[in-house]
């Protein structure tokens, strides 16, 4: 005679653990905050606002935060790429390790957002009826291009979804 056991974990995603990723961007952006004057923290909250909503939703595809100049990303810029992790798991990392000595005259901090699959699943009056619940409005552009290129260097997870972040290195 024979014995068998079976084992089910269901995982359900909460705004808790949304808000624990977007809390370490939060930290990322205090970081450069002190680094180099921005973002400022009323500007911050609202970044960590947007992307728990955006996570928590599975909305989100992409969010950059940096400094461009010329049109382009410069070094130091955070990319923040979500992904489901499909019952694997992955690191939770510490937020940490933005370049400080990183020169960014002439720079401007901006900040761009892509969506996931998911998002070109709703209709445009769901988009629009989500978007009002953000604290940014963000407008359509073209992506900016990069000046150097991107290293990933943490994760972020939490409820078995995750956040790569890729940083801006220069060659």
């Amino acid at each position: 005679m024979s014995t068998s056991y079976s084992y089910t974990e269901t995982a359900t995603f909460t705004v808790t653990h949304a808000r624990h990723m977007a809390a370490k961007v939060a930290a990322d952006l205090k970081r450069m905050q002190r680094f180099y004057g921005s973002p400022s923290d009323e500007r911050i909250a609202q970044f960590e606002a947007e992307v728990t909503e955006l996570i928590r939703a599975g909305y989100l595809g992409t969010v950059t935060y940096g400094f461009q100049k010329d049109g382009n990303w410069i070094e130091p810029t955070l990319r923040y790429t979500a992904k489901d992790l499909a019952g694997s798991s992955a690191n939770d990392d510490d937020p940490g390790r933005v370049r400080h000595n990183a020169n960014v005259s002439g720079a401007v901090f901006k900040s761009y957002l892509t969506h996931s699959a998911a998002w070109s699943q709703l209709t445009q009056a769901e988009r629009d009826a989500f978007e009002k619940t953000l604290p940014i409005s963000r407008g359509g552009a073209a992506e900016p291009g990069i000046t150097g290129y991107l290293a990933s260097d943490r994760t972020y997870s939490s409820g078995g979804k995750a956040l790569d972040r890729a940083t801006v290195r220069s060659f």
